[in-house]
């Protein structure tokens, strides 16, 4: 499981975890029934407090990402690329209610808008080959 974290980001580092693992679920990357990291081993790798994963953990439980099982660990729930991709592009639409506002204000329209997304997606494109 790959998670970046940026202090610098003003989001809580819980909720950046939280935000990753659903994107990873969202992408399939994490399947139904796989186990996460225990709560001490991702913190070391993470190098953040252990009190910060069980938090992630507890909301990724509340939002059905994952399940505990007891004593035996934290596993992505049979249903979690449903609901993390519905998160996911919740949280996306947010985004792009910010881009149209700002577009908006800057006297850019629709089409210029999309010829710059497009452009842009072909540069990310290109990059990733």
């Amino acid at each position: 499981m790959n998670i970046r974290l940026d202090p610098s980001d003003g989001v809580p580092i819980y909720a950046q975890v939280v935000r990753q693992v659903q994107a990873l679920v969202a992408a399939r990357r994490l399947l139904p029934g796989q186990e996460l990291p225990p709560i001490r081993v991702l913190a070391e790798k993470l190098l953040i407090n252990p009190s910060t994963v069980v938090r992630a953990y507890a909301e990724l439980e509340r939002l059905r990402v994952v399940v505990k099982r007891s004593t035996a660990g934290t596993f992505v729930a049979d249903d979690a690329a449903t609901v993390a991709r519905a998160a996911c592009r919740d949280a996306l639409a947010g985004r792009l209610d910010q881009l149209l506002a700002e577009a908006r204000t800057l006297g850019i329209d629709l089409d210029e808008l999309l010829s710059l997304l497009r452009e842009r997606h072909s540069l990310l494109e290109a990059a990733h080959e």
